[in-house]
């Protein structure tokens, strides 16, 4: 029997067994099945026993059925600012690939990697290349930016190699992985990489009044971007085989080598591009200044992808076509839309509320066993549940946690807040995942393997990293 059909039955089975047996103790129904839906689309993305945007429309028909949400509520779950964020730098990574800027782009990688031919550790420089430039970037703007603004030039190097284009092997599929691995481990460097960081820090604040200053994030932060990183290029280099099959990075530099005068295309687009990513910098400062929720990393994507269809390029066309922009994920934006239904189902039916008081008796154990425990479960909830959603459920909780064990609250609240975004085995978990399995050259089986070997190494760096660091401060 083929992975595919067992994750058929297993997810449909899982999902009918809540729906014949009772809730467990304290458990609400309403919950109960959205326990078993959670199962059954984990069964089905995994394994891809159907395509993976149609298991993302399973929460509309059932969540309305158990009473969850009305069909009205689900279908406003399937979207958040966040799709918008998706969709504006999708047109913008169109645009930078339709003037051929990524190609300018990419040679600037490709020339800090050495002058070796096919070599068989060639493409795995070449990997960690990409994958320090998306972790620095992400750092600065979002992940999902960070991923949008580099998949173009991934996919543009990877063409100038030889690759074709469903080729799934070596750095085929490893180059558009580790952009996402990285840009997500690079998010957690900052407070600003990851808008999860951002609700972590003011829900820490407002609940039990801990102020982390962007400083001391980053004192936490950046030390697990440092290791996190080369473990996660050294886990996508083993599981893509990339050293047995020898990457050409010297006629991947000819192919793309770009003529020395800038083109009209290329001279107006960087401007638009500049002034974008200065203000997914600087929001922060000027949100004060404008309507509330008014400036978000959505609208400025947006508002910058809506000028590429006005501005002339300086050859008698607009910088992009409708032809062209047509081109977005379509399907991956209802895909990661989907996760965001079954986290806002998670909220309403009682699950996340359940699955947070499940911690409670973390309080008899060694804090340590509790940090461990704490880091893997919020992890576990994140793969199946938006990062956002998983630290807006977790965090109160642990907050109240540190309080009820009297400890220090950074010694628990810290690692919960960096393991909301610590997800790497679905497409549907994270955006830079989508943005990734959306150019084609993933294998599923090696986002999953790859991404649970990391998600285990992420409960002890997590934990590792913050109480090093602490200790340190002390």
């Amino acid at each position: 029997m083929s992975a595919q059909r067992v994750g058929f039955v297993v997810g449909l089975a899982a999902f009918l067994i809540t729906v014949v047996t009772p809730a467990p103790a304290s458990m609400p129904p309403e919950a109960w099945l959205v326990a078993g839906l959670v199962v059954w689309m984990a069964a089905w993305w995994m394994t891809e026993a159907i395509p993976l945007t149609a298991t993302a429309l399973l929460p509309f028909i059932v969540l309305p059925f158990a009473r969850v949400m009305t069909a009205k509520e689900t279908a406003s779950a399937y979207y958040a600012p966040i799709l918008f964020l998706i969709l504006g730098g999708a047109f913008i990574a169109l645009a930078i690939e339709r003037t051929g800027l990524h190609r300018r782009l990419s040679l600037a990688i490709l020339k800090t990697v050495g002058t070796g031919g096919a070599t068989r550790h060639g493409g795995a420089r070449l990997l960690l290349a990409f994958m320090v430039s998306a972790a620095i970037l992400s750092m600065l703007i979002s992940n999902t930016s960070t991923s949008l603004i580099m998949m173009p030039m991934a996919l543009a190097v990877l063409a100038g190699g030889g690759l074709v284009a469903d080729d799934k092997e070596g750095l085929a599929g490893a180059l558009p992985m580790g952009i996402a691995f990285a840009a997500t481990i690079g998010g957690l460097g900052t407070i600003v990489g990851s808008p999860t960081n951002g609700i972590a820090v003011a829900l820490l604040d407002s609940l039990i009044g801990v102020q982390i200053s962007f400083a001391e994030w980053a004192l936490y932060g950046i030390p697990i971007v440092i290791i996190g990183v080369p473990i996660a290029a050294l886990i996508i280099a083993k599981a893509q085989k990339v050293v047995d099959h020898p990457f050409d990075v010297v006629a991947a530099r000819n192919s793309i080598e770009t003529q020395s005068e800038w083109t009209a295309p290329e001279r107006r687009l960087v401007p638009l591009i500049a002034i974008t990513f200065g203000l997914w910098m600087t929001a922060p400062l000027l949100k004060p200044y404008l309507p509330a929720g008014s400036l978000t990393d959505g609208t400025i994507a947006i508002a910058a992808s809506l000028l590429l269809f006005i501005l002339p390029d300086g050859t008698g066309r607009k910088l992009l076509s409708w032809q062209e922009a047509d081109r977005a994920p379509w399907g991956v934006i209802m895909m990661f839309g989907g996760g965001l239904a079954l986290a806002t189902g998670m909220g309403a039916s009682g699950l996340a509320e359940w699955l947070g008081d499940a911690l409670l008796p973390l309080s008899a154990v060694p804090l340590v066993i509790a940090a461990l425990a704490l880091v893997a479960m919020v992890i576990l909830i994140t793969e199946f549940a938006s990062n956002v959603a998983t630290a807006s459920a977790i965090i109160p909780v642990v907050a109240s946690l540190t309080v009820a064990m009297g400890v220090d609250p950074i010694l628990l609240a810290m690692p919960a807040a960096l393991a909301a975004s610590w997800g790497f085995m679905l497409p549907a978990g994270t955006g830079p995942n989508a943005i990734a399995w959306a150019t084609g050259r993933i294998k599923l089986q090696r986002m999953v393997g790859a991404g649970l070997v990391l998600d285990l190494i992420g409960v002890f760096l997590i934990v590792a990293a913050v109480w090093g660091m602490a200790a340190l401060i002390a």
